[in-house]
């Protein structure tokens, strides 16, 4: 439990109240795991027509975060499918790719996965908000016809507590081998992961990306470590980081300690899968 502690809270108007984004940056920098803590009415954020104004507290697992140009850090939630709370899940089957920036800005993009097609033109649409559901501020919305709608908006959730559990050991290949033995988690940070989403003629942020592993390999005469990713999402590097058409996607990566990286990427529009070999600095962390 002492693993855990907040790093940022802010209150329903995203006002820091406690903690720093400062700290929080530095945690995320340090492949700090990330949990956010929100808070808010049934009738509010639910269901609007309900009478019930019970108090609903989150706490949701971020597990892609970034850290953008060395003083801005965002998380996504990369294994979420919707629900309908309190009952189960949403209706249709989809990905829900919640991304919350450090100032409390939120998005969401939402591939679906049950087949049905969706062959509706991409870019800008007009921004909708639920009905009666004030606390709800949409700022865009992109490709709502398509198989992988977006939009970016703020909702006035009670509170934002940013969670860190700040543990993770950054190592060198020696101590990476030793410990890869005894069977330690490994976490990795990949820079310049997603400089290929920034339109040509244009110099990306600097980013870096941090993810979990799950298996991991060793050949010994080579010398070589690597590992194969949980999910990644890529989103096109900015201050705040937001969705729009073309900008993001998800797949997994296999990376090495000599920064080979291969991405196999999947078109969140179409479907489709296919690897992206490139040459990343790349860094280890065990827990």
């Amino acid at each position: 439990m002492a693993d855990w502690h907040c790093a940022l809270t802010l209150d329903e108007q995203r006002c820091p109240t406690a903690g720093s984004a400062e700290a929080l940056v530095a945690a995320i920098g340090d492949a700090a795991d990330l949990r956010i803590a929100t808070a808010f009415r049934h009738n509010e954020h639910i269901d609007t027509s309900a009478d019930s104004d019970e108090l609903i507290e989150e706490v949701a697992e971020f597990g892609v975060t970034y850290v953008v140009d060395g003083r801005w850090a965002a998380g996504i939630m990369s294994l979420r499918q919707p629900v309908d709370l309190p009952v189960g899940f949403g209706p249709r089957p989809s990905m829900s790719f919640f991304l919350y920036n450090q100032n409390g800005e939120q998005a969401i993009a939402r591939p679906f996965l049950d087949g049905q097609p969706a062959d509706g033109e991409r870019g800008p649409s007009a921004p909708t908000a639920p009905e009666n559901m004030p606390r709800y501020h949409a700022l865009d919305n992109w490709d709502a016809l398509s198989n992988a709608p977006s939009h970016n908006f703020v909702y006035d959730f009670d509170h934002f507590r940013f969670c860190v559990r700040d543990d993770w050991l950054e190592v060198g290949y020696e101590e990476l081998v030793e410990v890869f033995r005894e069977g330690c988690a490994i976490k990795i940070g990949v820079s310049g992961l997603c400089d290929d989403l920034v339109p040509q003629g244009e110099a990306p942020l600097p980013h870096e990306v941090f993810v979990q592993t799950g298996s991991a390999y060793h050949y010994t005469e080579q010398r070589l470590l690597m590992v194969g990713s949980h999910p990644v999402i890529r989103v096109r590097p900015a201050i705040p980081m937001r969705y729009a058409t073309n900008n993001w996607d998800f797949g997994w990566l296999f990376a090495r300690t000599d920064g080979h990286v291969v991405y196999r990427r999947c078109d969140p529009y179409t479907l489709q899968f296919d690897d992206c070999a490139m040459q990343c600095a790349v860094r280890w962390f065990v827990r």
